[in-house]
């Protein structure tokens, strides 16, 4: 089911809600709608204030110090279909719709390296070439 965009005073409640960490962010996990995690990111209040009022998840990028749409650049946006909180208020998961690859190494999921006795062991390889998936900007 589409998200549905939550508006003030309902946001300003749900964001008060939030423990945010003491440079102002909370990690987020996003997986896919059969549970697959894709990939790890932060927030701040604004990334989640837009990505709980438009439905497109908007990040942190704390190397950049600026908001963050996943997909902006490369075309590989998400879509929210649901958010939860943690029972600390301190992490949240995100359900998305991961429209392409979420990984920036052109991975389906940031998790594809095990770590095993005989050491790291990559599980998948890309589906798309980085410098392809950030040749040019994508458009929806």
């Amino acid at each position: 089911m589409p998200w549905q965009p939550i508006t003030d005073p309902t946001l300003t409640t749900l964001l008060d809600e939030v423990h945010f960490n003491s440079r102002g962010l909370i990690s987020a996990i996003a997986q896919d709608e059969n549970g697959e995690v894709l990939m790890l990111a932060w927030m701040n209040r604004e990334a989640l204030a837009e990505t709980l009022a438009t439905g497109r998840v908007c990040y942190y990028s704390r190397s950049r110090n600026t908001l963050w749409r996943k997909g902006e650049s490369s075309g590989q946006e998400q879509h929210l279909l649901a958010a939860a909180l943690d029972c600390d208020a301190d992490c949240l998961l995100l359900t998305v719709q991961q429209k392409g690859v979420a990984c920036h190494t052109g991975r389906r999921s940031c998790f594809y390296q095990s770590l095993t006795p005989a050491g790291c062991v990559e599980l998948t390889s890309p589906a798309i070439a980085p410098e392809e998936l950030y040749s040019t900007k994508k458009s929806s």
